[in-house]
């Protein structure tokens, strides 16, 4: 059984560069450092094949794997006794080698009970020959940055979370921590996305190590950490209903669900497969351990560490421009229909969740010249003005103006400050005619500050230019407009 969230699509544009870095960290990790583990291998085994220890441990092994069927897993143990005496059977000395020499839990309990093991010449061979190929199978990458219960460094809860036990797992791991990661990562943001990622690695190797305490067999890889990305998924989006991929034995398919009707349902299967799977060489209580961690993270710290950022809840611009196109094409279908009130409405939400779009105000401004007489006219005129003018539109903001002077200047006159506005764009734009009209129109409000103000502009406007009738009559206004 195989359950992934699929609720969001990735935005190149904004690529996820801490998953990403992530995932090359592992795939140098093992490619460079954890190179060396092959040639450390093939050592161990040929050194071991050389030395007598095959004949002199097969028989203790066989019996080791028995005794330890009554104690331990059942069916773990007696999969791999079954493994050893077909080897045995089939004189495989190779697969008997491999499985005898990487046992670091057979080595310690020949270790603690050579003395009953066997006599003293053998037991002097067996030491001579055994320590050096203990110490040379230490020197793999998962017994130097491993996890190892029974020895754990603080170091090496985080270490452990890059190495890997081979290509497949590797791969594995880093298209589900592609998967999980970027969404994460959006949510959360790069700081403390990474340390919610390291932290939940860190618990995931604290698990792991209470159910395994004494153990000396390493825990390597990236999926406690990866485990809990799952687990904050689910809790980031609590109960809203979500997209999964799940895949059943030979049955895949979508389905939608509350995200955190998932986390039982994962934490559920991986306790079950602890204790029932068998020999797998899964570490599922790291992945519980994870689970549960990156869960608590989101629900316990959601609200001050590790805060959801708002800006994950909104859709991404190209969702958002679909949302818009749909939208749009309702509002000027009820155009067409000439249910004018309806589109009214319908481009005023539009305009809520799109301030910055200018064409939705263009249609409200449209809509409410059909009824000149009404003050929403003259308002939206003024919006659509100064909404022309911030966006440098000054030859758009002037044929409003010029519009709604012939149609709605009557029954609501513009204020003297949007007359002011229009003077100015019109100088700037050197339209003096046009200036010379928004001041006549300025100056009919009675706003004596402003008319003096723009009486000056001109005067000063038409001295640059030499056009010293226009200037005058300017300044002679000035003269009896200005205030006493």
């Amino acid at each position: 059984m195989l359950i992934v969230p699929a609720e969001n699509t990735i935005n190149w544009k904004r690529p996820p560069w801490v998953t990403l870095s992530l995932m090359l960290a592992c795939f140098l990790v093992f490619v460079f450092y954890q190179s060396d583990d092959d040639r450390v291998a093939e050592e161990v085994l040929e050194t071991y094949l050389e030395s007598g220890l095959l004949e002199l441990e097969a028989p203790v092994y066989e019996n080791y794997l028995q005794r330890q069927i009554g104690i331990e897993n059942a069916s773990e143990m007696t999969e791999r006794l079954e493994l050893f005496q077909l080897a045995m059977k089939r004189q495989d000395e190779l697969s008997q080698a491999g499985m005898m020499a990487f046992d670091i839990e057979f080595y310690l309990y020949m270790q603690d009970n050579q003395e009953i093991l066997w006599p003293t010449s053998e037991r002097k061979q067996w030491r001579g020959e055994r320590e050096p190929i203990h110490d040379l199978m230490l020197e793999l990458s998962s017994f130097r940055a491993g996890l190892v219960p029974a020895e754990m460094a603080p170091s090496t809860l985080i270490t452990y979370q890059f190495l890997h036990g081979g290509w497949g797992h590797l791969i594995g791991n880093m298209v589900f921590l592609f998967l999980l990661g970027f969404t994460v990562e959006k949510a959360l943001g790069v700081g403390r996305y990474l340390i919610a990622y390291l932290l939940c690695g860190v618990v995931s190797g604290l698990v792991f190590s209470a159910f395994s305490t004494g153990s000396s067999i390493p825990l390597v890889g990236a999926s406690g950490s990866i485990a809990g990305l799952m687990g904050m998924y689910v809790a980031i989006y609590g109960r809203q209903t979500i997209r999964f991929f799940g895949f059943f034995w030979v049955y895949f398919n979508y389905f939608r669900a509350p995200a955190l009707a998932m986390l039982p349902v994962w934490l559920g299967k991986e306790i079950y497969d602890h204790f029932f799977a068998g020999a797998t060489g899964v570490a599922y209580m790291a992945h519980a351990g994870g689970l549960v961690a990156g869960a608590g993270v989101i629900l316990l710290l959601g609200r001050s560490w590790f805060q959801v950022k708002a800006s994950f809840y909104e859709p991404e611009p190209e969702q958002q421009d679909q949302r818009f196109t749909t939208s749009y094409a309702q509002a000027m279908a009820s155009l067409g229909r000439m249910d004018f009130d309806l589109a009214r409405r319908q481009f005023e939400a539009l305009r809520e969740r799109y301030p910055d779009r200018l064409v939705l105000l263009e249609h409200l401004y449209h809509i409410a010249k059909l009824r000149p007489d009404l003050v929403a006219y003259r308002d939206r005129t003024r919006e659509l003005m100064a909404e022309a003018l911030g966006q440098k539109l000054t030859e758009r903001m002037t044929e409003v103006w010029q519009e709604y002077l012939g149609k709605g200047e009557a029954h609501h006159p513009l204020a003297a400050e949007d007359h002011n506005r229009v003077l100015f764009a019109s100088l700037r734009s050197d339209h003096l005619k046009q200036a010379e009209k928004a001041f006549e129109r300025l100056r009919a409000t009675g706003d004596p500050v402003l008319v003096a103000e723009a009486c000056q502009l001109l005067a000063d406007e038409f001295d640059k230019r030499q056009m010293s009738p226009k200037a005058r009559y300017y300044k002679q206004i000035l003269s009896g407009a200005a205030p006493v």
